[in-house]
């Protein structure tokens, strides 16, 4: 049986958004910014849009949800250049970003050629991209937003420059980074709306529940042989209070007892599980998916009385 197939057509950036400023306005919603963060694995918060920096302004200032680092997006609905390669530097210094996104039209080659230089010559915590935008339609369907990431930071790479041992991880170090690249692939072949930051040489990742208020936070514990899953609640004790208040209920939701934990400033709500071998590449998928089921719950039962919170 022969089918019908629609034809794909790339629209001009400028039919839809005529000048940048409109561009950047679209892209400061959140739903947007939600789009661009999931190609680079980063939860972006908004803060202001056309911050000033001296006598400029950039496009758009914003944060990573779990860990509060400052990211600057500039745009540009042109080929790059080098007064934007300029500007993304000056603004970088201004606010001190970390994550550093060059939103364009098309890259020149020496461009991306000096956004890699700075991946690779910038300290472990600075990261900048490259991202080309594009727009797509179906027999006059609405435009389709879609993000290429050109450039982007070598976290392996970073991490490894990072560490005091004069540029090399420990053996525990270098297992936690492959742990979560691989529980990151792992989550990312399930579920594409779940957003996922970038994996660290760390005992912890943090995953975002769409508040300011708090985040879940996996942990692994080698010594221990242990896997975690808490909800981490920052200088907020009256959220802390209600949960508490009804621990109860939310235990039964969450088919299990929790360790609370009100400390000075972090309070905690958590969960572990016993394994025999952390490390083990035989049981890696069953780590992974329980640490993905216990995400995805406590999103589901924490996000609601998140929401009573903030009424």
């Amino acid at each position: 049986m022969k089918k019908n197939l629609a034809k794909l057509e790339k629209i001009e950036l400028r039919d839809v958004w005529g000048i940048e400023p409109d561009f950047t306005n679209w892209l400061a919603q959140q739903e947007n910014l939600d789009l661009l963060g999931e190609e680079i694995g980063v939860e972006i918060k908004p803060i202001k849009t056309e911050a000033s920096v001296g006598t400029f302004k950039v496009d758009i200032l914003a944060e990573e949800e779990s860990s509060g680092r400052k990211i600057i997006i500039e745009n540009q609905l042109e080929d790059t250049n080098h007064d934007h390669l300029g500007k993304i530097i000056t603004y970088a210094s201004g606010y001190d970003a970390e994550i550093i996104i060059w939103v364009v039209r098309d890259v020149r080659e020496e461009h991306q050629r000096a956004v890699e230089w700075l991946n690779e010559h910038t300290d472990e915590k600075t990261g900048y991209f490259l991202i080309k935008v594009e727009l797509w339609q179906i027999e006059g369907s609405n435009p389709a937003p879609k993000f290429d990431v050109l450039v982007s930071p070598n976290e392996w790479a970073k991490a490894i420059k990072a560490s005091p041992a004069g540029g090399e991880l420990s053996d525990t170090k270098l297992q936690q980074l492959d742990f979560w690249t691989k529980f990151k692939n792992f989550v990312r072949a399930k579920d594409t709306r779940i957003r996922l930051q970038t994996p660290r040489p760390q005992h912890w990742y943090d995953v975002s529940m769409g508040s300011s208020e708090a985040h879940v936070a996996l942990t692994i514990n080698s010594k221990e042989n242990l896997l975690g899953c808490e909800i981490w609640i920052s200088r907020n004790k009256e959220l802390f209070r209600l949960l508490q208040e009804r621990k109860d209920e939310i235990e039964k939701e969450i088919g299990e007892q929790a360790e609370w934990v009100d400390a000075a400033v972090i309070s905690r709500i958590k969960v572990k599980k016993e394994i025999p071998d952390l490390f083990s590449s035989s049981e890696a998928e069953n780590y992974f998916a329980w640490l993905y089921e216990k995400t995805t719950l406590f999103q589901k039962v924490f996000g609601r009385y998140f929401k009573e919170f903030q009424k």
